[in-house]
């Protein structure tokens, strides 16, 4: 598949105007993430946890910077950090997600008789379709609704933290933070000149050239 950004690195503007230094700091942070650090969930919950994040994102396994989903997530529920809301329908994310992985797994157990990462794509996905619907047999989702769960917390927390990372800015174009240097152009149809142009069908060279002027 070819990039629609090509030749774009959303990193190209760190030390420019674009980023203030707290931005540096955070994204840094995120960077130096151990893709494999995680202190909160169990062994067995990590493996179910990893299993999920590639069902939900499958990552490009080419890609030398994939996105540590696993690790930030792990880390926000040890520190309890969150957005400062959540569903009343669901107990606090730590708690939710310990649940969560564990009636996933045991759901597994149950219909193909291994574990949910033990299981290949497609039951994997059936898996998670039955979770997604709500029609679920494991009786470990008592007080913990599947269906809210997954929309609530699994497709929420997991496609959130996939898109706060550079990797995934440059996919789509992302400028990143806009502190301090902000946006001007603000039409649909408009881009300021520190923003990422888009490849159009047949000018694939040309979004390489104006992207590489990204600053």
């Amino acid at each position: 598949m070819t990039d629609k950004f090509p030749g774009y690195d959303v990193l190209s503007k760190k030390d420019g105007p674009s980023w203030n230094d707290r931005t540096r700091q955070v994204i840094d942070e995120r960077l130096a993430t151990n893709s494999e650090a995680h202190s909160f969930l169990s062994p067995e919950a990590w493996l179910v946890l990893k299993a999920l994040c590639r069902r939900i994102i499958p990552q490009n396994t080419s890609r030398a910077d994939p996105v540590p989903i696993e690790a930030i997530l792990d880390r926000k529920l040890l520190e309890g950090l969150s957005e400062g809301y959540q569903d009343a329908r669901l107990p606090p994310a730590p708690l939710a997600w310990s649940l969560g992985l564990k009636a996933i797994d045991h759901e597994a157990s149950l219909r193909k008789g291994r574990s949910f990462a033990e299981l290949d794509d497609g039951e994997q996905d059936m898996i998670l379709t039955a979770v997604s619907a709500g029609k679920v047999r494991s009786p470990l989702w008592s007080g913990l609704p599947s269906a809210v769960f997954f929309k609530k917390r699994v497709l929420h927390d997991i496609v959130s933290i996939y898109y706060a990372f550079p990797a995934s800015w440059n996919e789509i174009g992302f400028g990143g933070p806009a502190s301090p240097r902000g946006y001007v152009r603000l039409g649909f149809d408009r881009r300021d000149p520190w923003e990422a142009f888009e490849a159009e069908p047949g000018h694939y060279d040309e979004a390489v050239q104006e992207n590489a002027k990204v600053r």
